[in-house]
């Protein structure tokens, strides 16, 4: 069995791999300040509770894009699985060329997100693909019909411009993120639900077809991520959703340096 670890901003998911079979996943709040004895005793706990053997893990993978954590990480990993964990490089073991002027600029997430994308749909479609991930940032991200990673957008998240609204404006209340019942908003909290929710959707279609357009036309589109379900039915241009394509680009990623 396979322990896929995702470090993001937001949230640290987890996922236990049995061969391809994503046999269960868990999400904890991303804080910088745990330690790995910390880390190993709620990993631990997860594992007690749904019943999985520790014992049975014979690896471990790591991709994160928040540096103060990956080396705890790795440090839980030996200490409570006796496993070094494989940590994602961009530039270097995720056997995907990539075509950024600096590969280890690109997060970890984003390669794996391509790899994923591309294994489990590009192949057969033949056509480039577009992932966009709705995380704490919303990413857009580009893969050549060969399998390339080409490059992409970075546009803050959803919940970021609600913060932000509600922080710069004296006279605006902090809202949630969701569908309001009609566009013309006939309340201030109507009015920013409306703004935020069909203005993201609108960004995301105007991204998503200019990217296409500079793809060639035909780009196929899968969204993943926290608003990814919430988001797609609202536009025709995403054509897939995919909430765990980040653990099995890990996994992916995995089983290419077994190799």
């Amino acid at each position: 069995m396979l322990l896929a670890i995702d470090i993001g901003n937001t949230n640290i998911v987890l996922g236990v791999f049995d061969a391809a079979t994503l046999v269960h996943s868990w999400r904890l709040q991303t804080l910088r300040e745990r330690t790995a004895d910390e880390l190993g005793l709620l990993v631990d706990g997860l594992f007690a509770h749904d019943h999985i053997d520790r014992g049975k893990i014979r690896g471990v993978i790591l991709g994160s894009v928040v540096p103060p954590l990956t080396g705890t990480m790795a440090k839980m990993a030996q200490r409570y699985f006796g496993l070094p964990a494989l940590i994602v490089d961009p530039g270097g073991n995720c056997g995907m060329p990539i075509l950024y002027e600096n590969p280890a600029e690109v997060g970890a997430d984003r390669i794996v997100n391509a790899v994923a994308a591309f294994e489990k749909f590009g192949q057969s479609a033949d056509r480039p693909l577009i992932v966009v991930d709705f995380g704490t940032a919303t990413t857009f991200d580009a893969i050549t019909a060969k399998g390339e990673y080409l490059g992409g957008a970075i546009c803050p998240g959803v919940q970021i411009s609600a913060d932000a609204l509600f922080q710069r404006a004296a006279r605006l209340p902090r809202i949630d993120v969701r569908k309001p019942a009609r566009i013309i908003g006939r309340t201030t909290v109507g009015a920013m639900e409306s703004g935020l929710f069909y203005g993201y959707v609108g960004m995301v279609e105007g991204l998503v077809r200019r990217m296409s357009d500079e793809l060639g036309g035909r780009a196929l589109c899968i969204a993943t991520g926290g608003l990814a379900e919430v988001i797609a039915p609202e536009t025709t241009l995403i054509e897939h959703v995919d909430a765990d394509l980040t653990l099995h680009g890990l996994r992916m990623v995995w089983e290419r340096n077994q190799k």
